[in-house]
């Protein structure tokens, strides 16, 4: 079976999207240990069994808010096999913020390129063969209201299901030669720890610790050895003091 989650920034269309995937298998509950809604529901395409669940709109993966944070931590945790990322294409600058993060947190995604129609209508061009190859993934125009275009996105996920995202295939933000040193840095350290191995994506890791994102140091704590630890804190003490 493979598992798939939507996520978009809100208002972009993505409950209409999951609605038509799943039509009337939809089941409703809670995420775990939170009071935010959890829809899944099924599919069934080239034979292939989809479960696909509706994380919470987000503009980013901070967790400042209980929604991102569960958005957040069910790509980090339960690494679904594909996630659908649904963009509106007349606002794409602003959704494309998202979508960036979650390549940073190497995803396997997919871009559904939502309200194809009103692009057209705007007389707006967006060139989707050369925005796939930027982004390092499959972008889909879909039109949710009419259901256009989700043969084509149901196709792109089963094909995305069988194939692994090279690390680093495509975009990534880039936070200046300063940054981007402090980055490498601590990805070392992440690296010299065989526990965290394909716990957690590397440089997602080091940007959390670098922001000094309290729920990812308690979760990492007890697996980093004590001189790791040390020399991340080291890294994070010296990156605080040239701010100063």
């Amino acid at each position: 079976m493979i598992r798939a989650a939507l996520i978009g920034n809100p208002n972009v269309g993505k409950t209409e999207i999951f609605n038509r995937l799943t039509g009337l298998s939809q089941k409703v509950g809670n995420f775990p240990g939170v009071t935010v809604e959890k829809k899944a529901g099924m599919l069934v395409h080239r034979g292939r069994e989809i479960e696909v669940v509706d994380l919470p709109g987000a503009y980013s993966l901070t967790a400042h808010a209980v929604d991102e944070l569960v958005a957040s931590d069910y790509i980090v945790l339960e690494r679904p096999d594909v996630i659908v990322d649904i963009v509106d294409g007349i606002n794409l600058e602003r959704n494309l913020y998202l979508t960036l993060l979650l390549l940073e947190m190497d995803a396997n995604l997919v871009v559904a390129l939502n309200r194809w129609d009103m692009v057209a209508a705007r007389g707006m061009e967006i060139d989707i063969e050369k925005l796939s190859e930027l982004l390092g993934c499959p972008v889909v125009p879909t039109v949710a209201i009419t259901g256009c275009g989700l043969e084509d996105l149901k196709d792109s996920i089963v094909d995305a299901a069988g194939q692994k995202r090279a690390k680093g295939q495509g975009a990534a933000l880039n936070y200046g030669d300063d940054i981007e040193q402090l980055i490498n840095k601590v990805e070392d350290v992440i690296k010299e720890c065989t526990a965290l191995n394909g716990r957690y994506p590397e440089r997602w890791l080091a940007i959390k610790m670098l922001e000094g994102d309290e729920r990812v140091m308690e979760q990492t704590r007890a697996i980093l050895s004590s001189s790791q630890l040390a020399d991340i804190l080291s890294i994070i003490e010296a990156e605080e003091a040239a701010i100063k």
